[in-house]
C-alpha cells in the first residue's frame, strides 16, 4: 500500500509564517523520509498504536524541525539543552551522556523528542523513553540526518522570528516572540500550541460568545501567553524567550522582569499627556496606564466610568494587553468585585513584592506544628477535613496575641475599603476518597490532598495501604494539583519504605525526578503562597 506524504502546509503548521521559503521544500521531502523511516522498522506497529496517522506526520515534521533549528541556529533547542545543564548539570535527562556533542545531531537529542512528544501529543497512558520503539526510530531517524547534516540548507528567514532589536522598548515586540515562541515553534507544538487551538476551537464553537468572538479570542490567548507553563522545564514564554536571546542580549532581564497580567475591573480616575490614571477595584491599588499602549484614552470622560482589561509591567510601565470594555458606575458590581477571593488574587503578587510573606507563613508552619504534635502532615478521614482547618486556623490566630482592639480595627479597615469577608464554599472530600490529609506547604500555606494516603507509610498515618500504595504514588506524582513539596515529602521521608522507588519503575526514575515533576505539574510546579492582603494600613 502506497504511503500518503506529507504536504507543505502540514510543514508549514510548524512554522511562524505562512508562505513557502527557499528551503521548505527540502525540509518537506526530509519530513517525508523520516516518516518511511518511522512506520517501516521493525517497531513501527507499537508505535503507531500510540499515535493516530496525522499525529505521526506530526512527529515526522517535529523532528525534521529540530534538524532544521540546529542547521538554522534559531537556538530553540540549544536553549532547552543550555538550561536543562544549567538545573541539572547535563544536557538531558534518562539518557547516557558518554557520547554527546552539544550544537550537533544527536541520537539522545531524536530519542528525548519522541518521548517528549508522544507524552505531550496524548496524555492517557506514559510512555517510558527506554522503550525499544523509541529508541529504533530514533536510530533510524538519525541515519537520515547525519547523511544530509554536511548539506542541509540554512533557513535564515527562521532564524529572523527569534530575534529582537537591541534597543527594542515596545512592549508588543516582545510580546510577539513570546507568542512565537509558545504557540507557533515546533519545538512546543505538541504543547502549548495545540492546547491554545484546543481552547480557541472551543471558544469558536460556544454560541454564547459568537457574537464577540475575536475578544473572547484576543483575550484568551493573551491570558496563555502571559500564564502558561511548559512540559519542559515549567518554564513560562518569557523565560524561553530570554534564554532564546541569550545571555548577552540586554532586553533578557526586560524579559524575565515582564509583570504577571492583570485582568479585572478598573475604575478610570483620569489621565494626563503620557498616563491614564486607573484604580483596581477589587483592591483599591493603583496604577499609572502609559497612554502609548492605549488607543482608548480619548474615549474616556466620566471619573469612576467602569473598565475592564488586562495590563502588564514592561519596562517598569504599565502597558495595556489583551481586552478592554467599560460601562458605567454599577454599585452592585463594586461591592462583588470588592468581596471577590478571586479578583484580589489578581493583585496577589504585588503584594508579595513588599509584604514581607515569608515571615507570615513562617509563623502559619509553627503554628501548625504545635497544633499537630511537631508534624507538617495529619491525616484524617475526609468529614473531619474542614474541622481540622478551621481549628488549626483559630489556634493560629489565637496564637498571635492580637488584642481585641487590633483585630476591631484590621477589620475596620477591610470594611472602610468595602471588604465584609467572603465565604468559601464547603468541599465534599469524601466524594474522591474516604480518607484524606492536610499537609503544611512552606512554600503556599495549607495543601489538602485525597487519595494519595497509601503514599506515605508513616507512624501517624493508620490509612496506609499496600494494596493501593503505587497508585497512591502515581497520582501524587503526576496529578497537577499536588504540589512538588508535598510529593518531595513523601521521598524525603518515605522513599526507604516504598518499593516503588527502591525495585519497581520509579527506581529507574529517580534521578530525573525533578525533571519529571516539572513535566507532570507545568502549571504548579512553582507554589505560590496563598495568602491575600486585606485591610492593609495605608
Amino acid at each position: 500500500m502506497k504511503q500518503k506524504r506529507i504536504y507543505i502546509q502540514q510543514w508549514l503548521d510548524f512554522k511562524p509564517y505562512q508562505n513557502q521559503t527557499l528551503t521548505d521544500s527540502y525540509y518537506l521531502q526530509l519530513s517525508n523520509e523520516v516518516k518511511h523511516a518511522i512506520t517501516t522498522n521493525t517497531h513501527s506497529l507499537v508505535l503507531q498504536r500510540y499515535l493516530q496517522p496525522q499525529e505521526i506526520d506530526m512527529l515526522s515534521c517535529f523532528l525534521t524541525s529540530y534538524f532544521e533549528d540546529l542547521i538554522a541556529e534559531t537556538q530553540l533547542w540549544n536553549s532547552f539543552i543550555k538550561k536543562h545543564k544549567e538545573l541539572y548539570n547535563k544536557q538531558l535527562p534518562f539518557y547516557f551522556l558518554e557520547e554527546y556533542y552539544e550544537d550537533e545531531i544527536n541520537l539522545q537529542d531524536v530519542s528525548f523528542l519522541i518521548w517528549y512528544f508522544m507524552n505531550t501529543i496524548q496524555e492517557e497512558k506514559f510512555i517510558a523513553p527506554f522503550n525499544d520503539f523509541i529508541v529504533e526510530t530514533a536510530e533510524k531517524v538519525m541515519v537520515l540526518f547525519d547523511t544530509a547534516w554536511d548539506h542541509a540548507p540554512e533557513n535564515e528567514y527562521l532564524k529572523q522570528f527569534y530575534q529582537i532589536d537591541e534597543t527594542e522598548t515596545d512592549f508588543y515586540e516582545a510580546r510577539a516572540i513570546t507568542d512565537i515562541v509558545l504557540f507557533q515553534s515546533y519545538l512546543f507544538y505538541p504543547d502549548t500550541t495545540q492546547k491554545i487551538r484546543a481552547t480557541e476551537l472551543a471558544l469558536a464553537e460556544d454560541p454564547e460568545v459568537k457574537d464577540n468572538i475575536q475578544m473572547f479570542l484576543n483575550d484568551n490567548r493573551d491570558e496563555n501567553l502571559h500564564k502558561t507553563h511548559t512540559n519542559l522545564l515549567s518554564l513560562t514564554g518569557k523565560e524561553w524567550a530570554a534564554e532564546i536571546i541569550g545571555n548577552n542580549h540586554p532586553l533578557k532581564n526586560d524579559f524575565l522582569n515582564i509583570s504577571q497580567r492583570i485582568k479585572g475591573y478598573f475604575f478610570y480616575k483620569g489621565q494626563d499627556d503620557e498616563n491614564v490614571f486607573i484604580e483596581h477595584i477589587a483592591s483599591g491599588k493603583k496604577f499609572n496606564l502609559i497612554k502609548k499602549s492605549f488607543d482608548n484614552g480619548d474615549i474616556l470622560q466620566t471619573i469612576d466610568t467602569i473598565l475592564f482589561m488586562g495590563i502588564v509591567k514592561w519596562k517598569n510601565e504599565w502597558w495595556f494587553s489583551g481586552i478592554f470594555f467599560q460601562q458605567p458606575f454599577n454599585a452592585d458590581l463594586i461591592l462583588d468585585e470588592k468581596n471577590s477571593q478571586k479578583s484580589r488574587m489578581e493583585v496577589n503578587f504585588l503584594d508579595h513584592q513588599t509584604e514581607n510573606v515569608d515571615e507570615v507563613l513562617a509563623q502559619q508552619y509553627n503554628a501548625f506544628l504545635a497544633f499537630n504534635d511537631g508534624l507538617p502532615i495529619a491525616f484524617m478521614p475526609s468529614e473531619k477535613i474542614d474541622d481540622f482547618t478551621k481549628n488549626y486556623t483559630e489556634y493560629f490566630n489565637a496564637s498571635l496575641n492580637i488584642s481585641a482592639k487590633e483585630q476591631k480595627q484590621a477589620k475596620q479597615r477591610a470594611k472602610d475599603n468595602g471588604f465584609f469577608g467572603t465565604e468559601e464554599q464547603a468541599k465534599n472530600y469524601k466524594e474522591i476518597s474516604k480518607t484524606a490529609l492536610v499537609f503544611f506547604n512552606q512554600k503556599s500555606g495549607l495543601e489538602i490532598a485525597s487519595a494519595v494516603n497509601s503514599a506515605f507509610p508513616l507512624a501517624n498515618n493508620p490509612y496506609f495501604s499496600n494494596v493501593e500504595s503505587e497508585d497512591h504514588i502515581l497520582r501524587l506524582l503526576m496529578d497537577e494539583s499536588l504540589s512538588v513539596e508535598l510529593t518531595m515529602y513523601c521521598i524525603d521521608n518515605c522513599k526507604s519504605d516504598l518499593p516503588f522507588f527502591n525495585e519497581n519503575v520509579g527506581k529507574a526514575y529517580f534521578n530525573d525526578i525533578d525533571f519529571l515533576l516539572r513535566f507532570w505539574k507545568k502549571e504548579n510546579y512553582h507554589s505560590k503562597p496563598s495568602i491575600t492582603f486585606t485591610g492593609q494600613k495605608q
